[in-house]
């Protein structure tokens, strides 16, 4: 029979479930708690909660909140990435985490929107370009063909210029 601490940690958990749009299953063995607490800052910016659980409560918190995939992302001591929002923004975190620190924290799996994903998945999740980056990317691709016609446009009052005002030289030489 499970504690009431313990129920209120399900009763939480299946509520972040529920809410929750992107969760990657990691495996944090090795991480010391300076470590753990310097991914759990960097990712609280972000606005990523990372959860240490039990795989119990977790399954328990699952089937509460109707997320069928949970028992897949559950292997051995899990710690887990817990986004909102964007998938890309936990993908990329984790991952610059991992490069930057050469800490041993290891990517599992991810449940993305209801679909689950393996490692490979998600860090190539994590190599798409932000937002902001395809935004501008594409105003530039976008702005392209109206900075040549400008150009195009430009250089031919510009040659007819040219043209002229050597014209206007040989005419005042001549005289």
């Amino acid at each position: 029979m499970p504690t009431e601490a313990k129920e209120r940690i399900i009763a939480e958990l299946a509520e972040t479930f529920a809410k929750a749009k992107v969760v990657i299953a990691t495996s944090y063995s090795g991480m010391s708690v300076n470590q753990m607490t310097d991914l759990r800052r960097q990712l609280r910016e972000l606005g990523v909660e990372f959860r240490v659980v039990k795989n119990r409560l977790a399954l328990r918190a699952a089937q509460q909140s109707g997320t069928d995939l949970m028992p897949q992302l559950l292997d051995g001591v899990t710690g887990m990435a817990i986004g909102y929002d964007d998938p890309v923004v936990v993908a990329k975190a984790l991952d610059g985490y991992i490069k930057a620190t050469r800490a041993s924290l290891k990517i599992r799996n991810a449940m993305i929107d209801g679909q689950l994903y393996d490692m490979a998945h998600v860090v190539m999740l994590a190599s798409i370009p932000s937002k902001e980056e395809l935004v501008a990317r594409l105003v530039s691709q976008l702005n392209a063909p109206l900075s040549r016609l400008v150009q195009v446009l430009n250089g031919t009052v510009q040659g007819l210029a040219t043209v002229l005002q050597r014209r206007a030289g040989q005419l005042g030489s001549a005289s």
